[in-house]
C-alpha cells in the first residue's frame, strides 16, 4: 500500500492503519461531522482490508461506547446501533494502457447530466455529436484521495468506453499526486469488470457506510 493511500484514509476516516491488527476498530473523527465531497455529512464511514479495519464515527458517539474493537463488520454495526452495509474498495497504482478517451469539461457545462454536476474534483466526458454519451466524475475527498465513478449511456454500452474513461482519469489523479480509488456494489459485475480492465485490481477490501453514507 502507497503512502499516499495510507494518508487519504488517515485524513477520510481519522486513522489508518487499523490499530487492531485483524479486527474493526471504531474511532472517534472529526471528519464524521464535516461535509464531504458534496457538501453532506457522512456519521459514519469505514474501510476494512484483509490486516483490519477503521469504522469513524463523530467523537461523541465514540465516547459513548464501552468498547470499541469488533471482530468484524457486523458487530461493529451492533456496536453502533446500526446496520452497516460493505462495498468493493479498490485503488489504482497503474492505470491499464488504454487510450486516452473523453475531453475535461466544466460540470456546469449543459452537455453534461444532472449525476456528474456535483462532482468536486473534474469531469471527464465523451462526446458524439456534440451531445454526451459517457462520463467520469472525480471525487476529490482530500489532497490523497480521489474516488472516480463512471456512467455510460444505454446505446453507448459494450464499446469499452468506461473502462477506457476511467483509465484516462486515474492517469490524471495520479499525475497530481494523489491516488484514484473506485467503490461499487459487489452485485455490480459490470462495474466491477470496468475496475479491473482499468487497473483497480480486487484486494479484498471494503467499504463500510450507513444508508447514506459513501
Amino acid at each position: 500500500m502507497s503512502e499516499v493511500l495510507a494518508s487519504h484514509l488517515a485524513t477520510w476516516l481519522g486513522t489508518w492503519p487499523p490499530p487492531a491488527p485483524g479486527q474493526v476498530t471504531v474511532v472517534g473523527s472529526l471528519a464524521r461531522t464535516r461535509p464531504g465531497w458534496d457538501g453532506n455529512v457522512r456519521a459514519v464511514l469505514g474501510v476494512v482490508a484483509p490486516e483490519g479495519g477503521v469504522v469513524s464515527v463523530p467523537p461523541a458517539v465514540a465516547e459513548g461506547l464501552s468498547r470499541v474493537v469488533a471482530p468484524d463488520v457486523a458487530a461493529a454495526g451492533r456496536l453502533l446501533g446500526v446496520k452497516l452495509w460493505e462495498a468493493a474498495f479498490r485503488w489504482c497504482e497503474s492505470p491499464a494502457p488504454l487510450p486516452d478517451t473523453g475531453v475535461w469539461i466544466s460540470p456546469d457545462d449543459t452537455r453534461v447530466p444532472e449525476w456528474l454536476k456535483p462532482f468536486n474534483g473534474g469531469v471527464l466526458i465523451v462526446l458524439e455529436d456534440d451531445g454526451y454519451v459517457a462520463g467520469v466524475g472525480v471525487k476529490r475527498h482530500d489532497d490523497f484521495g480521489w474516488e472516480l465513478s463512471v456512467g455510460t449511456e444505454p446505446a453507448a454500452q459494450g464499446r469499452g468506453l468506461a473502462r477506457a474513461l476511467v483509465a484516462t482519469a486515474a492517469r490524471r489523479v495520479l499525475a497530481e499526486s494523489a491516488v484514484p480509488t473506485y467503490l461499487h456494489d459487489f452485485r455490480n459485475l459490470a462495474s466491477a469488470k470496468v475496475a479491473e480492465a482499468a487497473g483497480f485490481p480486487d484486494r479484498g477490501w471494503r467499504v463500510v457506510g450507513v444508508a447514506s453514507s459513501g
